[in-house]
């Protein structure tokens, strides 16, 4: 046993030691790591190749373990792309610095931004709007693409001082509708210079034009790219009681590999959040409407005439993740379906008219095979143990001993290594859970995308709505309830109800491997059950003094806590409920009713006033209310597991 622990051991103890003192920003200590975790990675597969794939010959053992295998062979090989590409990183806030004041010594170019609808509520697509319009940036318009034809948007927009766009159809999705508003800019008197692209549900912060801007000093940039940041907990870190202490699933994305990608010259546009070169849309003809995931395909055909996407990593948008597992997994199905369109396209990583070079056509066969074999992968890894325990088939002939061996090591190596790039973003456990629970949609929209490019239509993640119950997601629960429970009886009939000697040799493998398996499973079902939630604005806990008008009177309470609807405030003589106010929020007056007390003060609700609102909403999106993520550590995640399953 100490002898098939010890290799990873040393794994252990040399990255325990050393991490601490690279940097992650430096690509040589990147490339060091990397390169060992890849070498481990080979000594790994190769014994996997040797020693482990049962005899040549018409059985179920060598049917499966063969599959198996090659599915374990490209999905490694996906893992080691991701690890080249994460070999570097860039960040461009240093470039912004500089070429600022490049764009304050020039005229300002005028910036149309688009903000794109379908079916959003009021109250998401007023806090856009009123954030879009209250920018720090000399020379835009705001338009209001309308897909859904709603009189009282139209009427909104213009009690809101932005312009409105709406047409007859919806052909081609969102990518249509933003062609229909390129068509129309285009014709104006004075169209724009660039374009920039909001969802409904993300709030710019007053800087985002004018940074964002700085970056199209390189006239062969087309496409400044910024991350999406989300002021509400996604459906994982809700269901699991664990937004406090794990990140949403989008931060490793955003904050760490999309800085490589670009750093490597593939960062890609992701819609929202954009702002993109008017005359490079042009060129290429608008949006490209073959693919319902337009912006990364946008990407690729400004690439083609040598306009590049590059991306900077600053918080610059605040947006809504899916609030339930239905919008997340609708998510995450269209992005995936949207890719294999792209794969299967003209611009796909094999099309002779493609222009792309070798880099580009890398980064996509990269997130292909992220896209397919990582999650058949999975498939197989609850599959496999579950056929030793009940039938006996050996798909991997190895004992727990030899595997720890050859296994450990390259597990330890990468996951600390990945922990150490990705500043605590990334955590096998946790990835294993939000893979699960797409996985069933992503295989599904693989096989509709390469079978079936064209036709698909365009599915809208929806956001607001009444979600102040719990309730089961029961497709995904009898899933992986029944998966679980194979699983279990697996191991019962293995180990109680019909022992046989080789479980000796083999069955600590397999019995290791159930185990964590049920693990996995056991949180995707608790995933499953969608927890109330029962504030319809999030809440964010502050601690800072606020300056009060009370009548004739100024005071200062401290901020415990607030939303865009209200705050709650610590004091030992607070005013009598029903008092109204007026406190300073970001430099802003904001009128207030005092609603009621509570055990350590008092607690307020903001006027409902549209000239209140404003001044709220730019309030708002204007500090940092939000707070950026900064780490996750296994002890509270563990506490936050098991005080879900307990508690």
């Amino acid at each position: 046993m100490i002898a098939a622990l010890t290799p990873g051991l040393i794994a252990l103890g040399f990255c325990v030691a050393v991490l601490p003192w690279l940097r992650h920003e430096n690509s040589t200590a990147r490339s060091l790591m990397i390169s060992i975790a890849l070498l481990l990675m080979i000594r790994y597969f190769g014994w996997r190749m040797t020693a482990t794939v049962p005899p040549v010959g018409w059985t179920a053992d060598f049917a499966v373990g063969s599959v198996f295998l090659f599915v374990e062979a490209v999905s490694l090989a996906a893992g080691a792309l991701t690890l080249v590409f994460l070999s570097r990183s860039t960040n461009r806030t240093p470039q912004v610095e500089v070429n600022r004041r490049w764009l304050a010594g020039r005229q300002a170019p005028l910036i149309d931004v688009f903000i794109c609808t379908y079916n959003e509520e009021t109250s998401i697509l007023e806090r856009t709007i009123i954030g879009a319009t209250g920018m720090n940036y000399p020379n835009y318009r705001v338009w209001v693409l309308d897909d859904g034809r709603r009189d009282w948007l139209e009427k909104l927009a213009g009690q809101l001082s932005c312009r409105y766009l709406a047409r007859p159809d919806n052909k081609d999705a969102k990518a249509g509708n933003i062609n229909h508003a390129l068509r129309h800019v285009a014709e104006l008197a004075d169209p724009p210079d660039f374009i920039s692209i909001l969802d409904a549900d993300f709030v710019p912060m007053p800087e985002f034009l004018s940074r964002a801007t700085c970056l199209f000093r390189d006239q062969g940039v087309g496409v400044v790219q910024t991350p999406q940041h989300f002021i509400n907990a996604d459906p994982i870190q809700t269901n699991l009681a664990a937004t406090k202490v794990w990140p949403d699933e989008q931060r490793f994305f955003f904050d760490i590999l999309m800085p490589s990608k670009d750093a490597w010259g593939v960062a890609f546009c992701c819609g929202t959040s954009s702002v993109i070169r008017f005359s490079s849309l042009v060129k290429i003809g608008g949006f490209p409407t073959d693919s319902v995931t337009e912006d990364y395909l946008l990407t690729l055909r400004l690439t083609e005439i040598g306009s590049r996407t590059v991306y900077l990593n600053e918080r610059l948008t605040l947006g809504l993740a899916p609030e339930g597992l239905k919008e997340y997994i609708t998510q995450r199905s269209r992005w995936c379906l949207g890719f294999m369109q792209i794969f299967r396209g003209r611009s796909g990583p094999f099309s002779r008219r493609s222009q792309l070079d070798v880099v580009d056509r890398l980064s996509l066969i990269e997130a292909f095979m992220s896209w397919t074999s990582t999650y058949v992968v999975k498939v197989f890894g609850l599959v496999v143990p579950s056929l030793y325990l009940l039938f006996g088939i050996k798909a991997v002939q190895a004992d727990l001993f030899e595997l720890l061996g050859y296994f450990l090591p390259f597990y330890v190596w990468y996951s600390l290594t990945m922990a150490w790039i990705s500043r605590g973003r990334s955590m096998a456990v946790m990835s294993d859970v939000a893979q699960y629970i797409a996985l069933p949609a992503v295989l599904k929209a693989v096989a509709a995308g390469l079978l079936q490019t064209q036709g698909h239509t365009f599915k809208v993640t929806a956001k607001g709505g009444d979600r102040d119950q719990r309730f089961v997601e029961w497709p995904l629960l009898r899933v992986y309830g029944t998966a679980l429970a194979i699983t279990l009886a697996g191991i019962v009939y293995a180990f109680v109800l019909h022992v046989q000697g080789d479980m000796i040799a083999y069955g600590g493998l397999a019995l290791a491997w159930s185990l964590y398996n049920a693990i996995i499973l056991l949180i995707v079902c608790l995933v499953s059950i969608e927890q109330p939630r029962r504030r319809k604005a999030e809440r964010f806990e502050r601690d800072e003094p606020v300056l009060f008008n009370i009548g004739s009177r100024q005071c200062i309470y401290r901020l415990a806590d607030m939303s865009i609807t209200g705050a709650r405030f610590v004091s030992d003589n607070p005013p009598p409920v029903g008092t109204a106010v007026r406190c300073t929020l970001q430099e802003r007056n904001v009128a207030a009713l005092v609603v009621r007390r509570t055990g350590n003060g008092f607690a307020i609700r903001f006027d409902e006033t549209l000239n209140t609102r404003i001044a709220l909403i730019r309030a708002f999106y204007s500090g940092d209310y939000v707070s950026a993520f900064t780490g996750i550590h296994a002890a509270p995640i563990g506490k936050a597991l098991m005080m879900r399953i307990f508690g």
